[in-house]
């Protein structure tokens, strides 16, 4: 299986390139400000996400490009940061427009599940009795929206499936935008059961990082202190002082960056075995 296959070349285009690791590392590092503003100045946090995600619509699609490319170069021999600008400038415009395009498929499907979740609310309360004890909701109308919105994430997951692929075709293919969401689905169509047991492999690797993640933030934090019947009260021993949370963080930046790398070296590896057009950047 293809999907099986990439993961040598990913892994062994991250040993031979490490100046991978240090693209997502700073990347990472840049988003760093969000963690640094305390909790209690909610204002001041307010207005540090707002740029930071402001900042992050603006080079993320620079970054993906030259990441891209990167690995394209990596997983068949050698890269280097000149990679990483070229590929960037060359592709931005194109995956700026993309990530727009992402950007407005979530949120027309998050508005329609607001929407359909306000309508639920009010349809429940109004298909009771007016002499009903208690709040409930009739069990056929809960039965029908749970059919509904069970259909609405299929749609929305079987897009995001289908799509996922984009980029690679515009930076590796240098296919246009619609050409490179219409290369996607073309891709996946013609390897389902492959990109399925990619993506399988990305997930398991995102909920392994993810449960690390908020195991750390449980035993570091400060609410750890003080709640002996907690899970992770055995393993709160550490004081979470200025130090330990450096070294945390430290760490979780470098799992995160080699993380990100593997992703991208793995995901060009994947995309130039099933893709007979795909051609190193």
């Amino acid at each position: 299986m293809a999907a099986l296959h990439a993961l040598r070349p990913a892994v062994g285009g991250i040993v031979r390139n490490p100046v991978l690791l240090l693209v997502t590392a700073l990347y990472g590092l840049a988003q760093a400000p969000n963690l640094l503003v305390p909790p209690t100045r909610p204002i001041l946090s307010a207005g540090v996400s707002l740029a930071t995600f402001a900042a992050f619509v603006l080079v993320l699609p620079f970054v993906q490009g030259g990441l891209l490319g990167m690995a394209s170069e990596a997983v068949a021999g050698r890269t280097g940061l000149g990679t990483l600008v070229a590929e960037g400038k060359a592709n931005y415009v194109s995956l700026l427009l993309g990530y727009f395009v992402l950007l407005a498929i979530n949120l027309v499907f998050g508005f329609v599940a607001f929407v359909g979740g306000l309508i639920a609310v009010i349809g429940g309360h109004a298909s009771m009795p007016a002499d009903a004890p208690g709040v409930g909701v009739d069990p056929t109308l809960l039965a029908l929206l749970a059919v509904v919105g069970g259909g609405f994430l299929l749609a929305y997951l079987l897009v995001s499936f289908a799509v996922q692929f984009y980029a690679h075709a515009v930076v590796l293919d240098d296919a246009e935008l619609v050409d490179g969401f219409r290369r996607s689905v073309g891709l996946v169509r013609s390897n389902l059961l492959s990109v399925a047991g990619y993506t399988l492999i990305l997930l398991v690797g995102s909920v392994v990082l993810g449960t690390l993640a908020a195991a750390a933030s449980v035993v570091l934090g400060p609410q750890s202190a003080g709640m002996p019947g907690t899970p992770f009260a055995d393993l709160a021993g550490v004081e979470p002082t200025l130090p330990v949370i450096a070294a945390a963080g430290v760490g979780y930046l470098l799992l995160t960056s080699a993380f990100a790398a593997f992703y991208a070296t793995y995901s060009v590896a994947f995309y130039e075995a099933v893709s007979p057009g795909a051609a190193p950047a």
